[in-house]
């Protein structure tokens, strides 16, 4: 049978923008992505196309009707498939001589060390809400001196931060996680970080965010822009080419409004506004009832 695919062709229209000899680097590199949903598979995919070649996955849900509307791995076919796993069906569809490796276990602090070993990026692909692994994954990925990327789609936007082997800030003091905090401040803090000029807010209706299912307003727009700003970040970090900006720098870019903000968030969210608006989000969760259903979130 006569081979249609080949790495030459396939990656041909690359050229102009990467050279050959960068082709080989990617197809070289491997990136780890736990979370397999929407930012996961939709950066898994983006990375396939732009040649890399080694992928780590894991995710334990399955792709269901309720993912449609953003996440690229949901189809018809997809449905009640391991995430991971139709994530791997799909970069081989693209490049059948990848080397992918699907985790059965979702990350824990006793796996995620493992997890990110040998990667040359770690790409949050994260549950909003499951801080706990978040954080595992995160300072693993600073104890093995590996580059590790969040990128949140909210809205039509997206954010992007990128933490650096002994450069800037950790996940850990750019957030101002600290252990003492409850389940419900985490969560807060993460999302005021993300999004400290929150461009997303003017048009989003927060009356549709359900936290105790752990849902919200979403968008393929968001999610698309989200693995766009990884994949450029990722050929960035490595290929060597140019400066990667590491938090306290973030960026936000709303596809809706056409607004975009790159700023130097000193001291992150010890910054003074950043703690007025960690306060007023609180009093406003308080209000509308949603503090208590982030609380309970602790005990699942």
């Amino acid at each position: 049978m006569k081979k249609i695919w080949s790495s030459k062709q396939a990656f041909n229209r690359n050229l102009g923008l990467i050279s050959d000899s960068e082709q080989k680097i990617l197809n070289d590199s491997l990136v780890v992505i736990p979370g397999c949903g929407g930012i996961g598979s939709t950066v898994a995919e983006t990375l396939a196309r732009l040649g890399i070649g080694r992928f780590r996955l894991c995710d334990p849900d399955e792709f269901d009707v309720a993912n449609f509307n953003r996440q690229t791995g949901a189809t018809i076919q997809s449905i009640g498939i391991n995430k991971a796993e139709a994530t791997r069906q799909r970069i081989l569809s693209i490049n059948p001589e990848a080397l992918v490796e699907v985790v059965a276990e979702p990350i824990t602090d006793a796996n995620v060390a493992q997890f990110v070993g040998g990667a040359d990026v770690v790409l949050d692909g994260i549950d909003f809400f499951a801080i706990s692994a978040r954080r595992a994954l995160f300072r693993a990925a600073a104890d093995a001196n590996i580059p590790a990327i969040t990128a949140a789609p909210l809205g039509f936007s997206a954010t992007l931060h990128s933490f650096l082997p002994g450069k800037g800030l950790s996940f850990e003091s750019y957030f101002d996680f600290r252990d003492s905090d409850e389940t419900a401040v985490l969560i807060t803090k993460f999302l005021v970080g993300l999004a400290p000029k929150a461009l997303h807010r003017s048009y989003m209706d927060m009356s549709f965010v359900d936290v105790a299912n752990q849902t919200g307003p979403s968008s393929i727009i968001g999610t698309q822009l989200a693995a766009s700003l990884i994949g450029s970040n990722v050929v960035k970090l490595i290929l060597g080419r140019g400066k990667v900006l590491a938090a306290p720098w973030f960026c936000q870019f709303d596809g809706y409004r056409l607004c975009w903000v790159r700023r130097y968030l000193n001291a992150g969210n010890r910054h003074l506004l950043q703690r007025i608006k960690i306060r007023l989000a609180k009093k406003g969760f308080q209000k509308n009832g949603q503090w208590e259903a982030f609380k309970l979130l602790s005990a699942r």
